[in-house]
């Protein structure tokens, strides 16, 4: 099965006709929604809302963006300072999204959304001047084949489409389970690489109770429906954890299932996670208490925390555990018990704490 057809063709008519089975029931804030032309909404094909995660002055990147639903929400909350980048390899949902650009512009107070042809599983990749390349140079023979690599590799590693630290937030919504398995790693590995240190992703997509079986995993209806190429829930955070995100959550998971099939479940989930702002050469340090309720805890990075014990953190890994991500999970604590505010640095100074 070519998985990249099966989904391009059944994208392709969703984008010219709204598909029900496609329709994962989202509530969205319908004060976002007023503003939206009512064909992009009929054609968008979701399973949750990655746009309340948008703040304002984000870079938001949208992989899989489609007709530009989400897009056109989250730029009006990024504000004036932000931008939003609706990336999907679909001409058809391409020409949805951007046939109302110009109205949602003014509508907008200004011109704050693109959307671009790309592979999100690839976003080094400039789709369209490789195929204006292969214009040039059609490949006959296998001498030919290796001049596009040579061509895509120097491409990738000089003008990268979707440059490295560049965004705020990376969402998807419904669009991971698309890519074909043996791509999921190296497109986690992309939104790791073009979001900036500190940065975030929400991902809104389907996940499975048990691993799918080959046979269904073949079956072109049920992977183009956004069901047979579903992480299994423990797979998902592994990989997102593995490839370096910090804390790795899923923020949302709806109880009621979205469809069971041959007795596997698959529902809806919000996974976030951020991108860790590396430590730096500093003698700096903070303390944290980890609150409970479990006797000991470990994060991505294998540091363990034990509930009560004082442990000192870098001021960057102060940030991330003292966010909101953790829920209030640490107490931060003075360096020492001379001082009378939870600070951050081996010389105190007048500028206070971490952050």
């Amino acid at each position: 099965m070519n998985i990249e057809s099966a989904v391009l063709d059944r994208y392709t008519a969703g984008a010219q006709a709204r598909e029900e089975s496609l329709c994962c029931p989202v509530d969205y804030d319908n004060n976002l929604l007023a503003i939206l032309p009512q064909e992009i909404i009929d054609r968008d094909y979701g399973c949750g809302d990655p746009s309340r995660y948008v703040q304002e002055g984000d870079t938001v990147l949208d992989l899989g963006s489609g007709g530009g639903k989400i897009c056109y929400m989250a730029a009006q909350l990024v504000g004036p300072r932000g931008r939003v980048i609706g990336i999907d390899m679909n001409d058809e949902m391409l020409a949805l999204a951007r046939k109302y650009q110009s109205a949602m512009a003014a509508r907008l107070g200004s011109d704050r959304v693109e959307f671009l042809k790309g592979r999100i599983q690839d976003l080094a990749l400039d789709v369209d001047a490789r195929d204006m390349w292969l214009l040039e140079n059609p490949l006959k023979d296998d001498a030919d084949r290796e001049r596009l690599a040579s061509w895509e590799a120097k491409q990738k590693a000089s003008r990268p489409f979707i440059a490295d630290n560049s965004v705020d937030l990376v969402i998807s919504n419904c669009v991971l389970n698309l890519v074909a398995d043996n791509e999921k790693e190296e497109l986690i590995r992309e939104v790791f690489r073009v979001l900036k240190p500190g940065g975030r992703v929400a991902i809104s997509d389907i996940i499975s109770d048990r691993p799918v079986p080959a046979n269904m995993k073949n079956d072109p209806e049920l992977w183009s429906g956004c069901l047979s190429g579903a992480f299994h829930e423990a797979e998902m955070p592994a990989l997102f954890a593995a490839t370096g995100f910090a804390a790795v959550t899923y923020d949302k998971w709806d109880a009621a299932p979205w469809r069971v099939i041959n007795g596997i479940t698959f529902r809806s989930v919000t996974l976030t996670a951020m991108r860790p702002v590396m430590a730096g050469a500093t003698n700096a340090y903070c303390e944290l208490v980890y609150r409970g309720p479990f006797d000991t805890v470990i994060d991505e990075t294998g540091q363990s925390y034990r509930r009560g014990e004082r442990i000192a953190v870098t001021p960057e890994r102060h940030r991330v555990l003292t966010g909101p991500a953790y829920g209030g999970a640490f107490i931060d604590l003075p360096k020492d018990s001379t001082e009378s505010a939870g600070c951050c640095s081996a010389e105190m100074d007048s500028g206070g704490c971490c952050g």
